[in-house]
């Protein structure tokens, strides 16, 4: 049956904003079908529009036999247009309801394959189209978004320049072992492991700058916390160092979390989210030396080789210490990138920090203060048997005013993980991709 009288056409969204505005008024709203359950005469369809769910009460007294019959039959994921009158309802979540005056079945969703019951992993990550549109993925999706809008306002608003980096790369930046090489017509070329080199770039031009996309990471990797695809915001300023770096990150991530926790609390709600632990961080966060972290570990009776990198299991029970992110700097500069630049100090130690999460989320923000000597940026390639063609250009940095210049990388999916509670990276991005997953 068609629509006859005009209404406004509303968002769910609106309603849940402002419904006392439409209380009593009639709209018109469009969406698909979440769930439903009927009653006799009546029929309570959930209704989902993209921006929330509400309830709509179709009874069989306010709408014609065949209207109400459409009710009865309509499949979950239909897409419906429903007509009626907003009531308030204190039991919902909303305090609002619709009141169904007119009910119009567009498009009949059959044998809908994500149903209430329980399924695979491996089901939904094929499914991974249509499981988007489960309140759980659609909550973490939208606090996704809000981490990424927080991140564009903390830049924008502090005076950086957006600057895109490449996709494709002539160079390694992160190391050889784990490029995407692909043919670049006569060439060869590698999909971007980071934006940094390039942000040092325009650090020079722009004094202060950030790049935001897609980075790609050749790990043989099956763990909870990695993706071959994955997004990173990377800022660079120039005359920073790296008190002033750790202070940035700081502030930082300070902001994301109390963005998502003033405007997404009702996603964090449904994913049951314990936000005692986001309102714990704040400013300050402490800030050990990779000595100090690894202190730690031995009082913890941690097997753990001095000089290595951390892994999982050693971030964990670092972060275990502490009730917020813990900032670790200067590391052993063997196991740094080439770039980095030494501490003047104890040059076996590099000027660098990660940022390690709470509750064993791992290392969320990589970085630190760059090497701004010539001849020492020369003799580090040489020594990472680094091609010195791929990175003339970056060499010129340094040989027309070099200067110094601090800056990390943020990934977006592990931060999603720890803000919204997350056991594994691939719930935190529409469409991950994975060592065995390029689909859908």
């Amino acid at each position: 049956m068609t629509m006859t009288t005009t209404t406004p056409n509303v968002y769910i969204e609106d309603l849940a904003q402002n419904g006392t505005a439409y209380l009593g008024q009639d709209v018109t709203l469009h969406g698909w079908l979440y769930n439903k359950r009927s009653s006799g005469k009546l029929h309570f369809l959930q209704l989902r529009d993209g921006t929330g769910t509400i309830q709509c009460v179709l009874f069989k007294g306010d709408v014609p036999p065949e209207m109400f019959e459409a009710g009865n039959r309509v499949t979950q994921e239909s897409s419906v247009r429903v007509r009626g009158t907003v009531k308030e309802d204190k039991r919902s979540t909303l305090g609002f309801e619709i009141g169904v005056t007119d009910f119009e079945i567009l498009h009949e969703s059959v044998d809908y394959p994500i149903t209430p019951k329980e399924h695979g992993v491996a089901f939904l990550m094929d499914h991974r189209h249509l499981w988007l549109r489960s309140s759980r993925q659609h909550a973490i999706t939208r606090i996704r978004a809000e981490i990424i809008r927080a991140i564009r306002t903390f830049f924008d608003e502090r005076g950086f320049t957006l600057v895109d980096a490449p996709i494709f790369t002539p160079n390694a930046c992160e190391g050889t072992t784990n490029l995407f090489e692909t043919d670049y017509f006569d060439d060869k070329a590698y999909l971007t492991q980071s934006g940094q080199l390039y942000m040092e770039a325009a650090a020079a031009a722009f004094g202060k700058a950030y790049c935001f996309g897609p980075t790609f990471r050749a790990e043989k990797s099956k763990t909870r916390r990695h993706l071959t695809e994955f997004w990173m915001v990377e800022p660079e300023v120039a005359f920073l160092d790296l008190a002033g770096d750790m202070d940035l990150a700081e502030d930082f991530v300070a902001f994301i979390v109390r963005a998502v926790l003033e405007n997404r609390r009702a996603e964090l709600t449904l994913l049951e989210r314990d936000v005692s632990k986001l309102e714990a961080v704040q400013k300050p966060f402490p800030r050990i030396t990779y000595d100090e972290a690894t202190k730690i570990l031995k009082q913890e009776g941690h097997a753990f080789e001095y000089g290595d990198d951390f892994g999982a299991e050693d971030e964990t029970i670092i972060s275990n210490h502490f009730d917020r992110p813990v900032l670790i700097h200067r590391y052993p500069s063997a196991i740094k990138a080439f770039y980095m630049k030494p501490d003047p100090e104890n040059p076996e130690l590099s000027l660098n920090v990660d940022m390690i999460a709470p509750e064993g989320y791992g290392e969320i923000i990589g970085g630190g203060q760059r090497e701004d000597d010539l001849n020492v940026l020369l003799k580090k390639i040489k020594e990472h048997e680094l091609p010195e063609t791929a990175f003339g250009w970056y060499l010129d940095l340094r040989r027309y005013g070099s200067f110094p210049h601090s800056g990390f990388g943020l990934g977006v999916e592990r931060t999603v993980a720890w803000i919204c509670g997350i056991h594994h990276v691939r719930e935190t991005i529409p469409f991950p991709r994975l060592m065995e997953r390029l689909t859908p």
